[in-house]
């Protein structure tokens, strides 16, 4: 048995089922289970579509660095899950537009220089699919999901400071530049949280 199964077994056990989706006006937001991952990496997006029930273009495995963390993530921590990659599904035509993901479960270590008591997160939406709102749909459900599921009201991004669409996005949904920091693959990003998440 390799790794990651036994991970995917460990996350069953101590979850007992799937994650639910985050339910949002237009969408779902769908956990991706670990064999699904494993199933993207080998470039399967058909094992993906049957989880999912939904249409997944060929922009996951084109760009699999959020297959590759998740996996990575979950051999490390099967409970993890819940805040693994999510695949982004329009609820009326059950396309995949994006995926969007909590970076570790809440209060990570990493971020203590910065914040306390928060979680981080990131979100994708294919180029096909954006300028319609969807990124801040997700992003604000995924919030309120982590509010409302486990308590957490400190959510932190970091955004490229060229990257002037999600800086307007993130400014849009109430987030404030707490710090800086050099990332070792995608170079100098700013720090930004919202905190005190309430209704």
């Amino acid at each position: 048995m390799s790794v990651m199964q036994r991970a995917e077994n460990t996350a069953t056990s101590a979850l007992g089922e799937t994650p639910p989706d985050i339910e949002t006006p237009r969408l779902l937001l769908c956990c991706l289970l670990p064999d699904s991952i494993r199933a993207g990496l080998s470039g399967d997006l058909r094992a993906i579509e049957r989880q999912l029930r939904a249409s997944v273009p060929i922009d996951l495995i084109q760009e699999p660095a959020v297959l590759k963390y998740a996996y990575a993530q979950l051999i490390a921590d099967a409970n993890y899950l819940p805040w693994s990659a999510r695949a982004i599904v329009l609820k009326e035509s059950r396309e995949m537009v994006g995926h969007l993901r909590f970076h570790s479960r809440p209060d990570p270590e990493y971020l203590h220089p910065y914040v306390r008591d928060a979680v981080e997160l990131g979100y994708v939406v294919f180029a096909a699919h954006r300028r319609r709102g969807y990124a801040l749909e997700a992003l604000m459900g995924a919030m309120y999901w982590a509010r409302d599921k486990y308590g957490v009201r400190r959510l932190v991004v970091s955004v490229s400071p060229g990257n002037t669409p999600s800086l307007a996005l993130i400014a849009q949904a109430g987030f404030r530049k707490i710090g800086e920091h050099v990332d070792s693959e995608d170079g100098a990003e700013h720090i930004y949280l919202r905190d005190e998440l309430s209704q």
